[in-house]
């Protein structure tokens, strides 16, 4: 990454290891399996609430959480599963509390929008927008201050930059010069409006420069690219020289939450976007490359899809949380 101004030019992605490249895959390929099953669960009224799923975003979860390093922490939003999973929290806790159990990752007391592991280092998901990039710039200050030398990743979606907490983090963030990474997911809508009808500019990085902060603009359908951009700004942000802020230009395959058809979608536009599926993209350079082929690919993806129907069985079975349980983990 080179800087330029005020800003900075993303780099080229760096090639993987074929091991890496395998483990990304798969885990991109279980986050998808994951998403599926849970838009069965919901259908099945077995999902109370809502739910936001992240299937065509994959790269951007499996890509940022690879780049991160032990002690790093992250912030995302509501559409976190990928995110979760990417950074460790396992299928059976993440079904379980989707499904409202006490084996899930909160306990079953948070559901589909609140996956949250801290020993993981996800200091949570949040239902509400915007909520989490301050909560990442308070343990990046608190970073700071210990000087751990950890750095603070917060996910948030282009509807975000126009929230007042995303202006006032960042310019605090800027200020003390912060080492956190800020990463919007640009999936071209804020709910079910064209990013267009809400927002002035096109790359929303821009926003960046006005607390002179660098900001690059990365695809997102390529988890290689993801990862190296975002390492390094981690490096940029770990070094003492301040927060970054990267626009991942991705696209979410599916509505916005539970049985959104999308409508509003231009014609031919997810055709054009299904022809970038991060998975495809993946699998495509590796099949090319001789580190995979046609059958190992459809025998991976079988073997994860038998995986997470036996871990939806699983989590149908566990136990709801005690009565008491409600009266746990309060403070005030």
């Amino acid at each position: 990454m080179t800087e330029k101004g005020n800003g900075m030019e993303a780099v080229e992605r760096n090639p993987v290891e074929s091991t890496t490249r395998f483990d990304m895959l798969r885990r991109m390929l279980e986050i998808r399996s994951c998403e599926d099953q849970i838009q069965n669960l919901f259908l099945a009224n077995l999902v109370r609430g809502t739910t936001h799923l992240c299937v065509g975003q994959e790269a951007c979860a499996v890509g940022i959480a690879w780049a991160m390093q032990p002690g790093d922490k992250m912030t995302c939003t509501y559409r976190g599963h990928g995110h979760a999973l990417a950074m460790g929290i396992s299928t059976r806790a993440l079904m379980a509390e989707m499904m409202g159990k006490a084996s899930g990752c909160c306990g079953g007391k948070g559901g589909s929008m609140h996956m949250t592991d801290a020993s993981k280092g996800l200091l949570g998901a949040n239902a509400i927008i915007g909520a989490g990039i301050p909560i990442a710039v308070g343990a990046a200050l608190t970073a700071q201050v210990k000087g751990s030398n950890g750095v603070a990743v917060s996910l948030f979606g282009d509807g975000t930059v126009n929230i007042g907490a995303f202006h006032e983090a960042l310019n605090l963030a800027a200020i003390w010069k912060l080492p956190a990474v800020f990463i919007c997911e640009n999936n071209l809508y804020a709910e079910y409006s064209p990013l267009a009808a809400t927002t002035p500019i096109e790359n929303l990085v821009d926003r960046a420069a006005s607390y002179n902060m660098p900001g690059i603009i990365v695809d997102g359908q390529d988890v290689e690219t993801v990862y190296t951009n975002v390492k390094v700004a981690l490096d940029y942000a770990r070094s003492g020289k301040g927060p970054v802020m990267i626009e991942l230009k991705t696209y979410r395959f599916r509505g916005h939450s539970r049985t959104d058809t999308a409508p509003y979608r231009t014609p031919g536009e997810l055709d054009r976007w299904l022809q970038r599926d991060p998975i495809t993209i993946l699998k495509d350079r590796m099949i090319a490359e001789g580190q995979l082929d046609d059958t190992e690919f459809v025998e991976l993806s079988q073997a994860i899809e038998r995986e997470i129907v036996q871990v939806v069985e699983w989590a149908k079975a566990e136990p709801f949380p005690r009565v008491e349980a409600a009266y746990e983990n309060i403070y005030a």
